[in-house]
């Protein structure tokens, strides 16, 4: 079987997690969260409960990535630690949901960067970045690297511009009207969906150096970057705009700007914006099809997409089956509601991820380094979060993942009948 290289150091995997989480929450997530919460103080409470919730996950992932150094994250974990039935259940989940989120994103590429043709511009970014990535995975490092580079400059403007003409007024990050802990919490699931990004270091575990190391450092280091981040323009927009003009924002940094009376800077936010949505989407394929390929070499998916290419040492055909599905949701049609979804999908992947490195307290140095209490708080926090986001996500997000388990139960069922026959 040929098996991926391993190219990325520490500063690789930091960028590649940076591209993942950056944009999604700053430009997608940060208005509807505003609605749920109701008060800016509801918002950025929201914003530290999500973060610490990955946090939890992202320590369970880095125990559980350098005892298994191989592409697939959870859908691996679950299977080694908690049997086949849950390593599907992540994998399933997380190709799911994540499938959906690339749709997602690759249309709101669209809807900024040239919104009377969203879908052409959706389907243009994810033929490019499908490209990108089938031309081998220190590739698509460096591009992720530039992507963050100029989206970090660009937010960069944005809380200058906050913090300049617009003259922001504090007392507004402290007012709004009062959704409570119930509002907070589904506002900390929705804003889930901005720290997602750091699956994408686990998952590409077959192609990092000395994983264990690697892994350990790049997920908290990329994580606590991008709260920072989260928090500084939560607190710049609210400043700006206020907690109720802010949930009603369609684009709320570029409202910003206008709030700024800087007018020339609303177009460059928008250019900013599609290109960092451009660089969570990048790493978004890339981590996904390496899912794909590790659920196709243990055949919970066509053994098929199980191929690595033997020259650029990438998942080619699990690449190429990612992206025509993209497609295929790009052309359906409207996708707002996806976030929801591929919140509740993700945060059961991780609730199973948090449950596998429970099962680590015994082996060597686990419970000393890294206490117990971390992987049942996460599981815990997962299972909250999911069972407060919109009720129409959770119907969703249950009903696929439902499907997916009939689906594992049938194969299974079908296995067992046919091998009588085999003996």
């Amino acid at each position: 079987m040929t098996t991926l290289e391993r190219r990325l150091g520490v500063p690789d995997a930091v960028v590649l997690g940076l591209g993942a989480m950056l944009g999604a929450g700053v430009f997608v997530v940060l208005a509807p969260a505003a609605a749920q919460a109701g008060s800016g103080p509801g918002l950025l409470a929201a914003l530290v409960v999500a973060g610490f919730v990955a946090y939890c996950n992202a320590t369970s992932s880095a125990r559980l990535a350098a005892r298994y150094p191989e592409s697939g994250g959870t859908y691996v974990y679950g299977r080694e630690r908690l049997g086949g039935f849950a390593g599907f259940l992540a994998g399933w989940g997380f190709v799911v949901g994540k499938t959906a989120s690339c749709a997602a994103m690759a249309l709101t590429i669209g809807a900024y960067l040239w919104p009377g043709q969203a879908r052409l511009v959706a389907v243009v970014a994810v033929l490019a970045l499908t490209a990108v990535n089938l031309g081998g995975v220190a590739k698509t490092a460096r591009t992720t690297r530039v992507l963050v580079l100029l989206t970090l400059l660009v937010l960069a403007t944005v809380v200058a511009a906050g913090v300049g003409p617009a003259v922001p007024d504090l007392d507004r990050v402290a007012a709004g009207g009062t959704a409570g802990g119930y509002g907070t919490l589904t506002a900390a699931g929705l804003l889930f969906f901005a720290f997602a990004g750091y699956a994408r270091i686990a998952t590409l575990g077959e192609e990092v150096r000395d994983p264990g190391r690697t892994i350990r450092i790049a997920i908290p280091v990329a994580l606590a970057g991008v709260l920072g981040i989260y928090l500084t323009l939560a607190v710049v927009s609210l400043a700006v705009l206020g907690p109720d003009r802010l949930a009603g924002s369609v684009a709320p940094l570029a409202d910003v700007a206008r709030a700024a009376e800087l007018p020339g800077l609303v177009w460059t936010i928008r250019v900013g914006a599609g290109i960092a949505v451009t660089g969570v989407l990048l790493a978004l394929l890339a981590g996904l099809a390496r899912t794909v390929l590790a659920m196709a070499r243990r055949r919970d998916l066509p053994a098929v997409l199980g191929a690595v290419h033997p020259r650029r040492r990438v998942p080619h055909r699990a690449e190429l089956a990612v992206a025509v599905v993209v497609l295929v949701l790009v052309s359906l049609g409207d996708l707002r509601d996806a976030i929801g979804f591929s919140s509740f999908t993700v945060l059961v992947y991780y609730a199973i991820t948090n449950a596998s490195a429970l099962t680590l307290r015994r082996e060597a140095g686990g419970a000393r380094r890294w206490p117990q209490a971390v992987a049942v708080t996460g599981l815990a926090g997962c299972l909250l979060l999911a069972a407060t986001l919109p009720v129409s996500s959770v119907v969703a997000g249950a009903g696929v993942l439902a499907a997916g388990a009939l689906g594992y139960a049938a194969r299974a069922f079908l296995t067992a009948q046919r091998s009588p026959e085999r003996r």
